[in-house]
């Protein structure tokens, strides 16, 4: 079975990549990282990450993973599903940041369409303190 994880280079996508990379160590899954830019946008290069140090922390937990940076559209919730359907993911592992409620109610929140609308379990993990 496959784990998918949503990775970019911020706590709480470390604690994402953290969280995900030990349950497919105990569980002997493979994992697939989703860290993608949407379509369109233009996007520093810091924000997507160093594939081959991720690739290595994953070699380094005894895990098989790869690495999907395909432009998504401006659907979250659809490029994860999506992907979750192509991988056969069991598992999406997201990392959450703390957000006030009104800047939830202004900028909306991607995670919590995730935790509802994705069709697989989620674990959702916060960055320690």
């Amino acid at each position: 079975m496959t784990i998918l994880i949503g990775y970019v280079p911020t706590p709480a996508g470390e604690a994402a990549l953290t969280a995900g990379l030990a349950e497919a160590g105990r569980s002997g899954d493979e994992v697939v990282i989703l860290n993608s830019p949407r379509r369109g946008s233009t996007v520093d290069p810091s924000l997507v990450g160093d594939t081959d140090a991720l690739l290595a922390r994953a070699r380094d937990a005894g895990v098989a993973a790869t690495i999907d940076q395909t432009d998504h559209g401006p659907d979250v919730v659809d490029t994860f599903e999506a992907l979750v359907e192509r991988s056969g993911a069991r598992l999406v592992v997201l990392g959450l940041r703390r957000r006030s409620p009104v800047g939830k109610l202004v900028m909306g929140s991607d995670a919590q369409r995730l935790l509802l609308e994705l069709s697989v379990p989620i674990l959702a993990v916060k960055p320690g303190p």
